[in-house]
């Protein structure tokens, strides 16, 4: 059974993490994540420019979400956004998604993506019902290739789907 209504949002916790809803108020916090050469190093977008691209992306975000496109959360330790991550891409039968993933460079290598990653795949296959979630990262991108090693996502055969060679597709069957 699939469950793709984001209504009331899901909030998740770990033991140090509490994965909720984007809000208006982050807005300086994703402007720092989002502009952040280092985050974006290997993301492939253009960084944000001013306070009002990152207001006017957790706009688009928060519709994505009532729409039940994705699912998006704050990662946020101690009350502050220190990253964010999400499932997208939803399968046309809601069996497939892709996960997303930043944390901001103080943030890493501290095992807070590892203990969000471990959250949201629980979520998407307990609770949306997936059968498989893909993760594309840059060749280059060592941490984060190592991240989903750990969960035992599988690097893919090069796909159609992955014109741009730059990136490798990992998948995780449930």
């Amino acid at each position: 059974m699939t469950n793709r209504i984001f209504t009331p949002f899901p909030i998740l916790n770990t033991d140090r993490l509490i994965l909720r809803q984007l809000v208006n108020t982050d807005d300086n916090e994703i402007f720092a994540l989002r502009s952040d050469d280092n985050v974006n190093r290997y993301l492939g977008r253009q960084p944000s420019k001013s306070i009002e691209d990152a207001k006017s992306f957790i706009q688009a975000i928060t519709e994505n979400v009532k729409k039940n496109d994705s699912i998006y959360w704050a990662i946020s330790l101690s009350g502050n956004l220190i990253g964010t991550i999400c499932l997208f891409e939803f399968s046309d039968d809601n069996t497939k998604a892709e996960i997303g993933y930043e944390l901001l460079p103080s943030y890493q290598g501290k095992g807070f993506m590892q203990e969000a990653v471990l959250e949201v795949l629980e979520f998407g296959f307990q609770h949306i019902g997936l059968n498989s979630i893909e993760a594309y990262t840059h060749s280059e991108n060592q941490n984060s290739t190592k991240l989903l090693e750990k969960f035992n996502f599988k690097k893919q055969l090069s796909s159609e789907s992955n014109s741009d060679k730059s990136f490798i597709v990992f998948k995780l069957l449930k």
